[in-house]
């Protein structure tokens, strides 16, 4: 069972794992404040440790992480981490947010046909959706 309140994104994000070449052009499944998900190309072992890392956030986040599950699934993994460090999990919610946010821009160009700036877009969805936000954090605590 999720300890998290898991949240939908399409955010670029990167993966370095052991021995091996960053996959670039990964995109989360979802993120929370324990962890992620995301579409790879290999099978990675339970336990393994793997550098993540979202350059689209400024500063970019980047954070070691625990691999938690790994299942195949329609041509690729299904891999679900949790994060290693204890500041990695508080700032994560800053990217969730940020996440959120870029989401909506997306979605709102796609269904309004409108082109919000990134300030557009965070003011907007503040205005919206971040009591619901805040209401998330509280009760995955």
């Amino acid at each position: 069972m999720r300890t998290f309140i898991r949240h939908p994104s399409d955010i670029p994000i990167e993966v370095q794992f052991e021995n091996a070449e960053a996959e670039k052009e990964k995109y989360l499944k979802d993120i929370s404040t324990g962890g992620l998900s995301f579409k790879s190309d290999i099978m990675l072992d339970e336990n393994a440790i793997i550098r993540v890392r979202i350059p689209l956030i400024k500063p970019v986040f980047e954070a070691r992480a625990r691999v938690v599950w790994c299942r195949p699934e329609n041509g690729y993994y299904d891999t679900g981490v949790e994060f290693i460090e204890t500041e990695d999990v508080f700032k994560i919610r800053m990217v969730e947010q940020v996440c959120h946010i870029e989401h909506y821009k997306k979605e709102v160009q796609e269904k309004e046909g409108r082109v919000l700036s990134g300030r557009e877009a965070a003011l907007e969805w503040i205005s919206k959706y971040a009591n619901t936000f805040q209401t998330e954090i509280l009760r995955s605590k």
